[in-house]
């Protein structure tokens, strides 16, 4: 039974993005325009190469602020409530996926490549207020971004959270190798499984977070 390779979790650690609500929302879809028109701006860019290097960066550093600091020494701070000041509205609550958090034994965690404050907002809008015993984002993690283990190291040495007692949710599959190397128990939370021969760091895979947590 699934459950019982789960009988040992006492953290839960959820992404946000694309995991605690279903992609087909195209939420991120806001943020993505948002992060173009920001280094449209501040780099004297075309959209086209703003775009470009939007995407160069989140697949190169796992976000593209890492990139944004790393070569053109950006402020993370404006940044963040920049590209986050977004339309909540596409989001609505879940009753089965807040039903399926909500029997889980030990501590809730969230942990995001967004900012904590736009997580928040997420919750709410999802239905999933009080549910979570802690909220990580970026900035927790003195902005280094999953998939980087010192971004990991910096939010469980915070939460204080023993990696061989806890299980991560994330849509990114790159996201998953340090906590599976870290011992945790890792579910993939996306439409479509990775193929088997990428998928050595995932014991899981879900397209239904709701239905697989009342399965535990």
């Amino acid at each position: 039974m699934v459950a019982d390779a789960f009988s040992h979790v006492r953290t839960w650690v959820f992404d946000l993005d694309n995991t605690l609500y279903p992609p087909a929302v195209r939420l991120f879809d806001q943020i993505d325009r948002r992060m173009t028109d920001f280094v449209m701006r501040t780099l004297n860019l075309s959209r086209s190469e703003a775009d470009f290097l939007r995407k160069r960066y989140w697949r190169d550093y796992g976000t593209t602020l890492a990139g944004l600091m790393m070569h053109h020494g950006i402020d993370p701070a404006p940044y963040l409530v920049e590209v986050h000041a977004i339309d909540f509205s596409v989001l609505s609550p879940d009753p089965a996926l807040r039903a399926g958090i909500a029997r889980l034994p030990g501590r809730r965690v969230v942990y995001t490549n967004g900012s904590a404050p736009y997580a928040r907002r997420v919750i709410e809008a999802r239905g999933l207020g009080g549910l979570f015993d802690a909220v990580y984002g970026v900035e927790d993690a003195g902005f280094h971004p999953k998939p980087q283990p010192e971004a990991f190291d910096a939010v469980f040495a915070a939460d204080g959270l023993d990696p061989r007692s806890a299980a991560m949710f994330e849509d990114d599959p790159r996201n998953l190798r340090v906590p599976h190397a870290l011992g945790m128990r890792t579910v993939h939370v996306a439409p479509e499984a990775l193929p088997e021969a990428e998928a050595a760091h995932i014991h899981h895979h879900t397209g239904d977070l709701g239905g697989f947590l009342h399965r535990l």
